[in-house]
């Protein structure tokens, strides 16, 4: 029976706590968006980011390569996405253009974490800080940029 105790009043359910991760990929988004902005120095914006209030919840050694790979590998990021976006990136919005670094570097670099859950979570990214259907264009992105950087594992995943 849904409802609390008969009375036909839905029980909201919880919101999941945020996991270490996905905080460090929040945080990586606001220092990408910020160095997009200013062309800030990483130094300066890792800085300040280390201040923000929660930073103690994140997950901090994925957050300073997210950071610092990102920028870091920006170019090669950038190349990996081109084939696939209909723009330049730099024309892309800055959030979504942050979010498809983030889920670029991880397809590239963090082997660990499932293609499947690193588009998931730059998709999350999107929806939370970006425009109305900005979600949509970086998970299909996103999914395209999988197919060619773990092609194995994609074609694994897809039913046959």
């Amino acid at each position: 029976m849904s409802g609390s105790a008969g009375t036909g009043v839905k029980r909201k359910r919880p919101t999941p706590a945020k996991s270490q991760r996905r905080r460090s990929r929040e945080l990586a988004l606001q220092g990408l968006y910020q160095w997009f902005i200013t062309a800030g120095d990483v130094d300066a914006i890792d800085a300040q980011l280390r201040e923000h209030e929660g930073y103690e919840k994140v997950d901090s050694v994925h957050f300073d390569s997210l950071l610092r790979g990102c920028i870091e590998h920006a170019a090669a990021l950038d190349a990996a996405l081109a084939r696939h976006v209909d723009r330049k990136t730099t024309e892309l919005s800055p959030i979504e253009h942050a979010a498809l670094l983030i889920g670029a570097y991880e397809l590239m670099h963090c082997l660990d974490i499932p293609y499947k859950v690193v588009i998931n979570e730059a998709v999350e990214l999107a929806k939370a800080f970006g425009g109305t259907d900005g979600h949509k264009y970086v998970n299909g992105v996103l999914d395209k940029v999988a197919a060619d950087l773990r092609p194995e594992e994609v074609r694994a995943a897809r039913p046959a």
